[in-house]
Parts: structure tokens; sequence; C-alpha cells
């Protein structure tokens, strides 16, 4: 019997690199899965053969996120744990050269997301008294770097929603938490920056093992943090 057996466990993103190794961990420690992401062919594709309840969702859409959580459940009972892994990272200009479509898009997909799945999975948890979520925000949204502005600023409104959300739902058995990633080991990360030293950033299954913890009993004390996970970057 796992760690999370019988729990309902929810994972935005989870066709990704970080979001199939939380969802491995997860299915590994006995959990029942919600695995959710914008394509359902994608999710097909990385969860051949699993037992769980699929999803797609556009986390930007406010009535697309209501009712994929309201299909969970409704399938599945309740949500336990919300793992908000959905998001995405993008270069841009110097700020001033940067579109404002570019802006929108940081935000709603990085902060929008959050914001909206979290409000919609919280009622449930409040119903049943107990909860944990972990959002994923980035070492950028603790210090911006140049041409990050629209995501630095997106990561960093992760980390503000957390931070009150965590005030809001302590006295109410849910624990808000988010990591905080440096560069995760990715084949596309590695496309990307094919000079770097691979070994020195953080995969997606270290980042995952974080996840498990701050969802666990272990976690019970830890609210409102934004942890770090470097690695050696």
């Amino acid at each position: 019997m796992g760690l999370f057996h019988d729990q309902v466990v929810l994972i935005t993103g989870a066709a990704g690199n970080l979001g199939t190794a939380t969802a491995a961990l997860f299915r590994a420690e006995g959990a029942r899965l919600a695995l959710l992401d914008r394509r359902l062919e994608k999710l097909d594709a990385a969860f051949a053969g699993w037992e769980a309840h699929r999803e797609a969702v556009d986390l930007t859409v406010e009535e697309s996120v209501n009712e994929a959580v309201a299909n969970v459940v409704a399938a599945l009972g309740r949500i336990d744990v919300l793992a908000n892994i959905g998001g995405g990272f993008r270069m841009g200009p110097p700020l001033h050269e940067t579109a404002l479509e570019t802006w929108e898009f940081m935000m709603d997909l990085n902060a929008r997301s959050v914001f909206l799945m979290c409000r919609a999975v919280i009622p449930h948890m409040l119903a049943g008294g107990h909860g944990k979520i972990v959002n994923i925000g980035a070492r950028p949204g603790l210090g911006a770097n140049a041409r990050m502005g629209p995501y630095s600023a997106s990561k960093s409104a992760v980390i503000r929603l957390t931070e009150a959300m965590a005030g809001e739902l302590k006295h109410e058995g849910i624990n808000v938490n988010c990591i905080l990633p440096s560069i995760i080991d990715t084949p596309q990360n590695r496309k990307s920056s094919p000079d770097a030293d691979f070994s020195r950033w953080v995969t997606p299954a270290s980042i995952a093992g974080v996840i498990r913890f701050l969802c666990s009993a272990d976690a019970a004390d830890i609210q409102g943090a934004a942890i770090p996970v470097y690695g050696r970057s």
C-alpha cells in the first residue's frame, strides 16, 4: 500500500516532461490519477495502458477548467491533491520591444491557469476538509534576467498567489506551496542549449520527488513556501 493509496491526485500539464514524471511517482504510491492536458491524444499517448481519468482542458479558459474539474469529481468523487504543473516559457525581446500578446500569453499560461484551476478545485477540498496544492513557479520568479520580463512576472505572480492561498486556507486543512525549479533537464532544453553541462540541471524526477514530499503528511507544517530546486545551476 503506497503513501498516497486511494488518494485522488489531479495533475495539470500531465503529458509534459515534469507531468509524466510526477504521474509515475504518484501512481507508484497508489494514487488514483486525474491527468489533464490540452489535448486528449497527448494524454492517450503518454499514458497508454494506465488506469487513470483523462481530461482535455484549456487552462486559460474558465469554462474549460470548471468543466474538467467537475468531470474529475464526478468520476473520482473528490480531489485530495492538485499539482499545477501546466505552464510554459518563452524568451522574449527587450521589454520595450515586447508585444502585448506576448505579455498576455505568459501571464495567461502561468498565472491565470493557476488562478483558474485553484479556484475550481479549492471548494471541493474545503468540502472534504483537507487538501494539498503544489504550484510550479520558477527561479526567475524571484529575480528577472534580461529578455525574460513577462515570464518572470508571471512566475512571480504564482508565488504571490501561493502565499495568499496559504494564508486563506491554512486553518481549513489545506496546504498550499510552490516549487521554484531552475533549468529542467528535458529534451527540449538540451536542444536549445546543446553546449550546456546537463548534469547541473534539475531532472523532472527530482522535482516530482519534491512535489510528493509537499503533498505528504511530513509536510503538514509547511505553508506558503517557495521551495528552490536548483540542482547545481
